[in-house]
């Protein structure tokens, strides 16, 4: 553990996971991806279509919602690397793939395991959740394994509130997913985006 706040600890955490790359960082959690592209595999086929979802709400003071998600989707920032690793202990890896889709490292619900996936913004074409015509700005899409199955997907929503703004955060999850890890991943979002918002917030004003 580094020593020293909670921010300096944040950054040590980011900048070794930088500093080791990407090939490294697959490398090294390559026994985790295996078993938990076969986990999850299993889980999807059990659960027949069926999904759990872990849902966290989250009320923003300052900024709003179109310039927060514009910031969050800007895979060409400069700090983009450092912001979605620091945002949570729990990051591995998330960056652009050539295709345009989202790769992820991350340890998922608690989970003893880290789990590799892609998240596909362009399709939400398989995701059971309702998209609410109340939240006008968007982040969506279907989550994929390593092995190119569909395992879930991310619907997250918001809306501008006076001073600031909403925030309705929902990972869909095979719905025979231990409801032990559904709800561990709800603490999941909150830490991610009240550090993903902090960030934004700082950069766009």
């Amino acid at each position: 553990m580094p020593a020293g706040s909670i921010e300096q600890r944040r950054r040590a955490f980011a900048d070794s996971k930088i500093a080791l790359g990407t090939d490294e960082i697959r490398r090294r959690l390559a026994r985790d991806i295996r078993l938990t592209d076969l986990g999850a595999s299993l889980m999807t086929r059990l659960s027949g279509g069926r999904r759990a979802t872990s849902i966290c709400e989250i009320h923003v003071t300052g900024g709003n919602a179109a310039d927060f998600v514009a910031w969050f989707d800007d895979t060409a920032r400069a700090d983009y690397a450092y912001s979605m690793l620091a945002a949570n202990p729990d990051h591995f890896l998330i960056q652009a793939d050539p295709s345009g889709r989202l790769e992820v490292i991350e340890t998922t619900g608690g989970m003893p395991a880290a789990t590799r996936f892609f998240v596909d913004y362009q399709d939400t074409s398989t995701l059971t959740t309702a998209d609410d015509p109340t939240l006008p700005v968007k982040a969506a899409g279907v989550a994929i394994s390593g092995a190119g199955k569909v395992i879930g997907g991310i619907r997250h929503q918001f809306r501008d509130e006076p001073g600031g703004f909403y925030a309705r955060l929902c990972v869909e999850f095979p719905r025979v997913t231990p409801p032990s890890a559904i709800a561990a991943h709800r603490w999941h979002l909150a830490c991610e985006f009240s550090n993903w918002i902090a960030f934004g917030l700082d950069a766009v004003g």
